[in-house]
C-alpha cells in the first residue's frame, strides 16, 4: 500500500487568494508581497507558498496596494564590502579600487541588520530588499553611507546628479602636514594634471580631517593628502547631498524618510 501524498490538496498561496478576493493572481501576489496576507495567523509574504485546504487565509481588511510604493535602503557600509563600484573612474568613487572576492554591502540589506530605531516607521518586507540598483559606490576599504534604492525617480536623481551633489567624508589621516598644507588641501592642488576647484576641508580633531566636496573621484583624497604630508588611514563617508548616513552602526540600514531630498 503507497502513503498518501501529505501536499495533496495544498495550493499555491496566491493561487487561494486570489479565490478569495476574485482577483487576479498577480494581483493576489502583490497583497501578499506587500505583507497583508495572513496564514494560520502569521504573516506570509511568498506567493508560492503551499497552503492545505484546512488552513486559514485571511487578507487585512486595510490592504491597499496604493501603500506598496518603492523604498530606499541608507546602509552603513563597513570596510571590507564593496559597494556599487562599476567601471575603474565611475563617479562617486571615494578612493580606491575594486577588491577582488570583496563581500558585496548588498548581503548586509536584510530584516536582522535594518536599525531598531529607524524614525521612518516603514513596516519591513521582504520585497524592499529586491531590484535595489546603488548609484553611490565606495571603495571596499572605505566606510559609510552607501545609497540602495527601487524608487526610479531617486535613481535618476542619483545617476544625473551625483557630479553636483556634495559629499561630506570624515578622513582619518597620519604623519605630519606641510606649512599652509590645510590652505593647499581647500585650495591649490591638482589631480589627474587638472586642477581641483575650491573645496571644504577642516580639522575634525589632531588626526581626522572633514572634506565637503562636489564630483569626487576614485584616488582624489588619497593623492591630495599624499600631496600635504599626510597619509590616509581610513575614510567614512558621513553624508550625500542634505541625506545624512544619521546614528546608523556600522553593518545597518535605515530607510529614506518620505520628506528627505538628496
Amino acid at each position: 500500500m503507497t502513503e498518501k501524498n501529505p501536499e495533496a490538496g495544498h495550493v499555491r498561496l496566491a493561487k487561494r487568494v486570489a479565490e478569495q478576493l476574485d482577483c487576479s493572481r498577480s494581483t493576489a501576489e502583490q497583497f501578499i508581497e506587500g505583507g497583508f496576507v495572513s496564514v494560520d495567523g502569521a504573516v506570509v509574504e511568498a506567493p508560492g507558498a503551499r497552503v492545505a485546504p484546512h488552513q486559514s487565509v485571511a487578507v487585512d481588511p486595510e490592504a491597499s496596494l496604493l501603500d506598496m510604493t518603492p523604498v530606499t535602503l541608507l546602509l552603513h557600509k563597513p570596510p571590507g564590502f564593496e559597494a556599487g563600484l562599476g567601471a575603474p573612474g565611475q563617479a562617486g568613487a571615494a578612493h580606491g579600487s575594486r577588491s577582488q572576492g570583496a563581500r558585496p554591502a548588498l548581503a548586509l540589506l536584510h530584516r536582522d541588520t535594518h536599525l531598531a530605531e529607524d524614525a521612518a516607521g516603514i513596516r519591513v518586507l521582504q520585497r524592499h530588499f529586491r531590484q535595489l540598483e546603488c548609484f553611490t559606490p565606495l571603495p571596499t576599504e572605505g566606510s559609510g553611507l552607501v545609497v540602495y534604492t527601487q524608487d526610479r525617480r531617486i535613481a535618476r536623481k542619483l545617476a544625473e546628479d551625483i557630479e553636483s551633489l556634495e559629499q561630506e567624508c570624515i578622513v582619518e589621516v597620519a604623519g605630519e602636514i606641510a606649512a599652509n598644507g590645510l590652505q593647499r588641501l581647500c585650495h591649490g592642488l591638482s589631480f589627474n594634471g587638472r586642477p581641483l576647484p575650491p573645496i571644504k576641508v577642516s580639522w575634525q580633531n589632531e588626526t581626522r580631517l572633514r572634506f565637503a566636496l562636489k564630483g569626487i573621484r576614485p584616488g582624489q583624497i588619497p593623492a591630495m593628502c599624499e600631496a600635504v604630508g599626510l597619509r590616509v588611514v581610513g575614510m567614512k563617508r558621513i553624508r550625500i547631498g542634505r541625506v545624512p548616513l544619521a546614528k546608523v552602526p556600522e553593518g545597518q540600514w535605515r530607510y529614506l524618510q518620505p520628506w528627505e531630498r538628496f
